[in-house]
């Protein structure tokens, strides 16, 4: 059993990962007919949102946009930034939907960042605590370490609303901007939609790393 839990948690992530690499590398070869820039879509959105005051800038990396709510600016990774592919236009509509989502005050989006100070705490030190648990033979303490790796699943669990939500913005954004044609918005649908399932694998694989620990432990019970 345990090593079929394993096998999943291994391979559900990987595939997901796949998912979303095979998606935007296609879709990152095929241009937008207005030859759009990443920048130019983000720009575009936030400006018929009345968020002319948010700042767009150039960061490092793959795949490394975000947008940051305490700084209010949106950070789109270079070939993002300046490519004009659909897969860039996808992403960065949706780093604009999380823009919106905080301009709108979402409900997921505020919860998410209220309970990440003491989440990252718990998940931080969770292993630590199992580790200690199991040294000093205190099941109790393997419990408390336990309890402390389910909070990191209840942060996966949401963020998932937010990071769809934030697509389906993007997707409604694009279409009434008409920033894509419609044969392009099938595209946009598919990089965004690979995207999600990266969470949703991160859900899963959070849960049966759970079950995997209380199957473990809960042999000591018996």
């Amino acid at each position: 059993m345990d090593s079929l839990i394993f096998l999943l948690m291994l391979m559900i992530p990987a595939i997901a990962q796949i998912q979303i690499m095979s998606s935007y590398s296609k879709y990152k070869q095929i241009e937008n007919e207005k030859e759009l820039s990443g920048y130019d879509v983000a720009r575009s959105i936030l400006d018929a949102n009345d968020l002319n005051d948010l700042y767009i800038v150039e960061t490092k990396g793959n795949l490394t946009d975000h947008y940051d709510p305490n700084k209010k600016v949106i950070r789109l990774s270079s070939d993002i930034y300046h490519g004009t592919s659909i897969a860039s236009l996808a992403v960065a509509a949706h780093e604009c939907g999380h823009a919106l989502q905080d301009k709108d005050g979402y409900l997921y989006m505020r919860l998410r960042a209220f309970i990440f100070p003491f989440i990252n705490v718990a998940t931080t030190f969770s292993y630590l605590i199992i580790f200690l648990g199991i040294l000093f033979q205190s099941l109790n303490l393997i419990w408390i370490g336990i309890a402390c790796v389910a909070t990191g699943l209840i942060f996966q669990i949401v963020t998932l609303p937010v990071e769809i939500n934030a697509s389906n913005r993007a997707k409604k954004e694009i279409i009434k901007l008409e920033l894509a044609s419609n044969e392009e918005i099938s595209g946009v649908h598919s990089v965004l939609s690979a995207a999600a399932s990266t969470y949703i694998a991160g859900v899963l694989s959070s849960a049966l790393e759970l079950l995997r620990l209380f199957l473990a432990f809960s042999k000591d019970n018996e």
